[in-house]
């Protein structure tokens, strides 16, 4: 398997390949076209510990499956908000958050024990989700062999894209879909192997897509249209391997009694059950019974105003909220951290034009920026948390403590 800075470089030789994938020839894919399901390896499980902890405290140690709690004593924690297919633009954030080398044409972990957490939103409006999701898990790869981790949490979009609902795709990332399993085809492998390296060589592969006489997405292409259509369907579809690969993850994470999720954490989410909330997601994203009328789609965690991946109880902006709503978000997020025994929630979902920010008489951070170049475009900004003390990046000369501004006023 992928580990370090060995197998992080874009002119890489071929991985070697040991399970065949059976994926149908991409001129005939139809939505219902079957693609090999990824197992859950190595790469994730119930618990497990890093072995270069020493000085860190101790090992990271993981219950649930999906993660839902980490001890990962005395780590820094960076927290990354939406990213919604653009690489370039996770590239710089990692880059800034540092645990990303700067070379562009190499991925290699450099946090050496931080714990890395993203709380969803990687799929819709840009080209590049699937080399995201590929340099995510290979930098979760390489992190843990230094006693560090990487955690992703999925957002409203990757719940939407698993039921179909492909509304907010960039006409590129269905170009994507098309490469990737091009590129499955290719070899006899095994799908962690294929999955860790697609974000080495997807940049070629696009390089090289354009220039062929079908890389082009005009608007009454339709054979086109419906190939990628048809690409995307076949991998994200409940049981696709894309969504085995997001089941892998939870909706909610407690990392050091601190909460990550994409909206938001309310008291009725934690009477139900945080741990049976991830499972329940993770078991629909799975499910490939399409012969079955009944989804079982997990309704509090994934729809609805009030659900995890869809509120915006915290995040939205003082200036369109009455007074008391403002006031009643703060309530309910003091209640709901005190239920769960946290220190503070870390959401994304809302971009904040005002950049990263605390709301909540300081309870929740708001994370999302809208840095993809299609919502916001703006600048890069992370979460970084030691010792329980929160401060936001903004690059080495632009950083800055928001805790002590509150302390100041």
């Amino acid at each position: 398997h992928v580990h370090g800075a060995a197998a992080t470089c874009c002119d890489m030789a071929v991985l070697p390949f040991r399970l065949r994938l059976r994926t149908a020839a991409i001129s005939g894919l139809s939505p219902s076209t079957s693609v090999v399901c990824p197992s859950r390896q190595h790469r994730d499980g119930g618990s497990f510990s890093c072995r270069a902890a020493a000085a860190a405290g101790g090992p990271i140690i993981v219950s649930g499956d999906p993660p839902t709690f980490v001890s990962a004593p005395g780590r820094r924690i960076v927290a990354v908000g939406d990213l919604h297919g653009d690489l370039h633009q996770t590239r710089a954030a990692l880059v800034m958050a540092g645990v990303l080398s700067a070379e562009s044409d190499c991925h290699v972990w450099t946090g050496g024990q931080t714990v890395l957490v993203q709380v969803g939103d990687i799929l819709d409006r840009g080209e590049d989700e699937i080399a995201i999701l590929s340099l995510l898990s290979s930098l979760n790869v390489q992190a843990k062999s230094q006693g560090g981790a990487v955690f992703q949490v999925n957002g409203n979009h990757e719940t939407m894209n698993v039921e179909g609902d492909f509304r907010y795709v960039d006409p590129g990332s269905f170009d994507e879909c098309i490469r990737f399993l091009e590129y499955l085809e290719e070899f006899d492998g095994e799908w962690d192997d294929a999955f860790l390296n697609w974000v080495n060589v997807s940049q070629r592969w696009k390089e090289e897509y354009r220039v062929s006489p079908n890389g082009d997405w005009l608007p009454l292409n339709f054979v086109k249209k419906n190939k990628g259509f048809a690409a995307r369907a076949s991998l994200f579809k409940q049981g696709g391997p894309l969504a085995c690969e997001l089941a892998r993850h939870p909706v909610v994470l407690n990392v050091n009694d601190w909460m990550f999720c994409h909206g938001g954490l309310l008291p009725h989410h934690v009477e139900y059950g945080i741990e049976r909330i991830n499972k329940e997601v993770s078991n629909w994203m799975q499910c490939s019974n399409e012969d079955s009328d009944d989804t079982n789609l997990p309704f509090m965690a994934t729809r609805g105003y009030d659900s995890v991946v869809w509120t915006r109880l915290y995040s939205q902006d003082s200036v369109e909220r009455t007074r008391r709503s403002w006031d009643l978000s703060s309530i309910i997020a003091e209640q709901t951290l005190k239920s769960v025994g946290a220190k503070g929630m870390v959401v994304g979902h809302t971009p904040q034009t005002r950049g990263v920010n605390c709301k909540c008489d300081g309870k929740v951070w708001c994370i999302d920026v809208g840095m993809s170049y299609g919502v916001l475009h703006s600048r890069p900004e992370v979460l970084e948390i030691v010792n329980d003390r929160p401060r936001v990046l903004k690059g080495q000369r632009d950083s800055y403590d928001e805790m002590e501004v509150l302390d100041y006023l």
